[in-house]
């Protein structure tokens, strides 16, 4: 019988990185595993739904970035204002 997820399993996936840079480390190491077909089913779902938030965390960060960028103006960066 497979096991089943725990909440520290999910503690686990929903750990936020220290970085962008770390987060998608962490998320191409994942990426390589999973795709050498080693893990046995119970870490691959747990793997899969780390993934999905690294990707989440590393599109949020990219977001977040291409909006203080895009605030340019007159060679001055101008403080995000989490996009208000």
């Amino acid at each position: 019988m497979p096991k089943t997820v725990t909440t520290k399993d999910m503690s686990a996936v929903q750990s936020e990185p220290a970085s962008y840079e770390a987060g998608a480390e962490e998320l191409e190491a994942l990426v390589r595993q999973m795709e050498s077909a080693q893990l046995p089913l119970d870490q691959l779902l747990v793997s899969y739904q780390r993934g999905a938030f690294l990707l989440s965390f590393c599109q949020g960060k990219l977001q977040a970035l291409e909006q203080q960028v895009s605030r340019i103006d007159n060679g001055q960066l101008k403080p995000w204002q989490g996009g208000k």
